[in-house]
């Protein structure tokens, strides 16, 4: 099987305890995080602590698209984490990608960062609404989600896990992870605010994000939560309907 890399050049003088690490994956490190889809792994770098991502073989389809044609998920976020950086958007550090391939498909790849501390994810603050300083984090979070906006990033994975935040007494920091998913170009205001929908069920989190997004668009309040709050509604019901499918499929299949 044939490897593809790309190591940082911050951490080219690593590259032999990398390829290691990516070598000895399915025997070593301590699991970390949601574990559902993919395999995430945190590991020692010497003295550094790191997060390795190691996304499952996709069918077969995928396979062929992701050796000819298209760029795999590990090289796209890889990608776009350095593009980030380079905006000034807060991501863990990218550090490496690598892929294993046949002659003709695509199998394994992984993607490494830097281990990132953080005091909470977005998810925290939909589960509990009397988080500490609850509001004044949603509304730093929404001008982060604007300054997004503004650079030209469209986040597609924009949901409740995916945002890290650091809290330094009254400043918070937001990291983005998960970011194989991204456009990049100018967002009208329709996307803009769709890029709500997948973050919350509730309707007092989504008001207060219309009314923070609105003071920073220069829009009515009442325009940008009509718009959030359809959105957020639409994604619900297609969300759900899609579960319902799902477990008749199950069941049929069964």
């Amino acid at each position: 099987m044939n490897k593809r890399k790309e190591i940082h050049s911050a951490y080219t003088d690593k590259e032999a305890a990398i390829e290691a690490i990516i070598r000895n994956f399915d025997h070593e490190g301590d699991t970390f995080g949601n574990q559902d889809r993919n395999s995430l792994k945190e590991f020692r770098l010497k003295d550094e602590k790191i997060i390795v991502k190691s996304f499952r073989t996709p069918n077969v389809v995928n396979q062929i698209a992701y050796k000819f044609f298209r760029k795999s998920k590990a090289e796209r976020s890889y990608i776009y984490a350095n593009r980030l950086v380079d905006l000034e958007i807060g991501t863990p550090t990218p550090m490496a990608y690598f892929e294993f391939v046949t002659p003709l498909l695509f199998k394994k790849s992984y993607y490494l960062s830097a281990y990132q501390d953080c005091d909470l994810t977005f998810r925290e603050l939909t589960t509990n609404l009397n988080y500490p300083q609850h509001e004044a984090i949603l509304r730093a979070f929404t001008r982060f989600t604007f300054e997004l906006h503004e650079k030209s990033i469209h986040f597609l994975d924009h949901s409740p896990g995916n945002t890290l935040i650091k809290i330094d007494k009254d400043s918070f920091n937001f990291y983005l992870v998960d970011l194989n998913r991204m456009n990049f170009g100018t967002l009208d205001f329709e996307t803009r605010i769709k890029n709500f929908a997948r973050l919350t069920i509730h309707k007092a989190m989504v008001e207060i994000m219309s009314d923070e997004y609105a003071k920073c668009i220069g829009k009515p309040y009442e325009k940008v939560f009509n718009l959030m709050w359809y959105e957020t509604q639409m994604f619900q019901a297609k969300y759900h309907r899609k579960r319902r499918l799902k477990k008749r499929f199950k069941f049929w299949k069964t």
